[in-house]
């Protein structure tokens, strides 16, 4: 009888998501003997106190407009202290992997920085690592053509009132076939439009982009001392197959004798959710 692993694998997801994202693939990882816990960063999933009017149908668009933010006045040291304090929770149990997407690769980078000895590694999936302060004032020297921004203004909800909130309405894309077409190439090409369905209806409508800030920043003294892997995803058209080898050029710049060690998957943006054998092999494979 093979002997689970003392590993956890903690999960912290993209933007406008939660914990229910990573659902498929923790149910992969649990077929392969090792542990997972996916983490609802405080505004997200069960969490947050999302606007009734995302989920009335028909939806009342101006009073979805009007409804405050769960993530008013939230802050990426809210994301660190929750994240943080699940580790050290779980590092009683063994050796601790920390698993972030897209825009959760912000938070994951933060709490690296802030607790290096409680992580024996830190992964992203082709998520947002950030190294240099020009980064987040200055337009990046690459070509991005991915396809999220155009089809995110197609969704997006005016007037927020919340300073930093942006709101996008995914479920008016199940009205719409064109959105949901163009939703679905930028996201999740790889899937099927069932899976794509599922997805939008667990996704929440509001992220705080608030938290592109200077603490988001890797560092040498904190981030650098964990061993850390980038995972790219050759067919993300969210976060562009380019800029995912920039972000990998400037981290490695900031530390050299800690590289990223560097993996290829042929998966979409959120290829862990269609195809999640094939990201928990990968993953069980780096410890």
């Amino acid at each position: 009888m093979r002997t689970p692993s003392r590993t956890t694998f903690v999960f912290v997801h993209g933007a406008s998501s939660n914990a229910r994202a990573w659902g498929p693939l923790q149910n992969e990882l649990a077929l392969l003997g090792f542990r997972s816990h996916a983490v609802d960063l405080p505004g997200h999933g069960d969490r947050a106190d999302s606007p009734a009017a995302y989920y009335r149908q028909p939806q009342d668009v101006a009073a979805l407009a009007a409804a405050p933010s769960p993530l008013r006045r939230i802050t990426l040291q809210d994301n660190v202290t929750h994240v943080v304090d699940t580790l050290r929770r779980l590092a009683e149990w063994g050796p601790v992997v920390l698993v972030g997407n897209s825009f959760g690769g912000l938070t994951i980078s933060a709490v690296a920085n802030a607790a290096p000895d409680l992580l024996d590694r830190v992964v992203y999936l082709s998520a947002l690592c950030l190294s240099d302060q020009a980064m987040l004032t200055e337009p990046w020297d690459v070509a991005d053509d991915n396809l999220l921004d155009a089809a995110a203004a197609r969704i997006a909800v005016p007037d927020v009132r919340d300073a930093g909130v942006a709101r996008l309405n995914y479920r008016s894309a199940h009205a719409d076939p064109a959105v949901f077409a163009e939703l679905k190439t930028a996201i999740m090409a790889d899937g099927t439009d069932h899976q794509f369905r599922l997805l939008l209806d667990s996704l929440d409508p509001d992220e705080n982009y608030s938290m592109l800030e200077p603490a988001a920043l890797v560092r040498a003294d904190g981030w650098g001392r964990v061993p850390h892997t980038y995972v790219r995803l050759s067919e993300d058209r969210s976060i562009t197959p380019a800029v995912q080898d920039y972000m990998i050029g400037k981290a490695d710049a900031l530390t050299p004798h800690n590289p990223f060690q560097v993996h290829t998957l042929a998966a979409s943006h959120v290829g862990y959710f269609s195809r999640p054998q094939v990201f928990a092999e990968l993953l069980t494979s780096l410890v």
